[in-house]
């Protein structure tokens, strides 16, 4: 099928609150507060309690600017199949509020700033796993997997997990077992979190040729697919347990939130496999709220004596 980059027209806006939106807009807002979510908490656990606000701060800042240049450059490179989606429609590259020039500036700025700014603000590795993570997302997931496999998700992911790394190594200027554990941790939440997005929108990455699992795949195999993820999810967040230490307020938060996202990938197969609708933005939803309650539970775990 081939998608045209033509973007809708419309008529000039010139109010800079306006512009202001639409270039916000192009770095994901709502991902980046879940990426975010996943990097202070574990600077949190790498401090064994707090950290210094200055570090936490600048470790933030970088990492906002480097996931919204990821994300810009994902909606430059992808804006001619959003035109054709209806979740995709409104995005500032679809309806011209800004251009693909301007769009692509903003992009390597963000770039080049986050990098920049990580690496004198916190650490050179910090840095390094920034420039890393974007571009894992841009070239890896954006340019060559997307629109290749219905595997797409899984590996172009891994982009997703770099924050908990960034955090880890802005504190103690290395690499350990407890920041791989949640790394991994968030590569296997992935898939369940964004395949029943997927489903919802099948009609969506169908009509652009997009091989996500929601298309390729009959719902009832989609299901099964999050539920081993799901599985796989929870036993990796209880290995932190022993691995790093950890207390009670986490070991509790783990068993019971894990428990209750595994009961809705199966609730989720279930109604998948007697044919009725799946809901599988149930899940989606689901799956935000528990791994923020889990990385809650990271933050909060060093602070107390149990």
């Amino acid at each position: 099928m081939e998608i045209s980059t033509q973007t809708r027209s419309v008529a000039p806006k010139h109010s800079l609150g306006r512009t202001v939106k639409a270039y916000v807009a192009l770095t994901k807002p709502r991902v980046l507060e879940l990426l975010l979510v996943s990097t202070v908490p574990v600077m949190f656990l790498a401090q064994g309690g707090l950290p210094h606000l200055g570090l936490v701060l600048a470790t933030v800042v970088g990492g906002a600017m480097s996931a919204g240049s990821a994300a810009a450059f994902n909606m430059y490179l992808d804006r001619d199949i959003d035109a054709h989606m209806h979740r995709t429609e409104n995005r500032p590259l679809v309806t011209g509020e800004v251009t693909p020039r301007g769009a692509l500036i903003f992009s390597w700025t963000l770039a080049i700033v986050s990098t920049v700014w990580l690496w004198f603000t916190t650490n050179w590795l910090a840095a390094t796993l920034s420039a890393v993570a974007i571009f894992f997302y841009v070239v890896i997931y954006t340019m060559i997997l997307k629109r290749r496999t219905e595997q797409n998700i899984i590996w172009g992911g891994i982009a997703g997990c770099f924050p908990v790394l960034i955090g880890w190594a802005a504190v103690t200027g290395s690499l350990d077992w407890p920041a791989f554990i949640l790394f991994v941790l968030v590569f296997l939440w992935t898939p369940p979190h964004y395949w029943p997005l997927s489903m919802k929108y099948k009609d969506d990455y169908d009509d652009v040729d997009v091989p996500m699992l929601g298309v390729t795949r009959r719902a009832s195999q989609v299901g099964l697919q999050v539920i081993l993820y799901a599985w796989a999810t929870v036993a990796c967040s209880l290995l932190l347990i022993p691995v790093a230490g950890m207390g009670l307020v986490y070991s509790v938060s783990a068993t019971v939130f894990g428990g209750w996202f595994i009961y809705e990938s199966h609730r989720l197969y279930s109604r998948a496999v007697r044919g009725t609708e799946p809901r599988p933005m149930r899940v989606f939803h689901a799956s935000i709220t528990y791994l923020t309650l889990i990385f809650l539970a990271v933050a909060v775990d060093p602070l107390l004596p149990f």
